[in-house]
């Protein structure tokens, strides 16, 4: 038997289980939390307690580790794929942070040259890095697992902008 908690902050809920032993040696348990300096902590408090559960970043993982049915294998895809999924955005971060820095540090047409060629373009090349990223994770070895996460990620990325763009543009340009 698996128990998940998902959205489980400093993981209180499943260390406290670990350290009773009251679920019996044949549960195990997995806590999910967003933030990972909380899953950080939690780990880290774990490790020094000595106690049989594990944490780890990201909501949907949690989801998918939940209803998998060898959680050890599909923590191994879901890294494998994570590393495939990593880089498509890493090299697309590159060029992004380039020509950012160009448009920050060079004069106003410099500044002007670095917006028009490479942040605007870059813009709207996101939705195509976002799949290339997909097809990374499954073409890595991470599965249908790691498509299903990466593309839940790649859905809250590019969902971000319209909603910003909404809250400071409330009337339409």
């Amino acid at each position: 038997m698996r128990l998940v908690d998902i959205g489980s902050g400093g993981g209180y809920l499943i260390r406290w289980p670990a350290s009773t032993g009251t679920l019996g040696p044949d549960v195990e348990l997995i806590s999910a939390d967003l933030n990972g300096a909380l899953v950080g902590e939690a780990t880290r408090l774990a490790l020094a307690e000595q106690l049989n559960c594990r944490f780890v970043h990201g909501l949907s993982v949690g989801a998918v580790l939940l209803t998998a049915t060898d959680s050890n294998r599909t923590l191994g895809a879901l890294t494998a794929g994570g590393a495939g999924h990593l880089l498509p955005l890493a090299g697309y971060a590159g060029i992004v942070l380039v020509s950012l820095a160009a448009y920050f540090t060079l004069p106003f047409w410099g500044a002007t040259l670095a917006m028009v060629i490479g942040l605007g373009p870059l813009t709207l090349l996101r939705p195509l890095v976002i799949a290339a990223a997909c097809l990374g994770a499954l073409a890595s070895g991470g599965g249908w697992t790691s498509l299903l996460v990466g593309v839940v990620a790649g859905v809250a990325m590019l969902g971000v902008e319209p909603l910003v763009h909404r809250r400071w543009y409330s009337r339409p340009l």
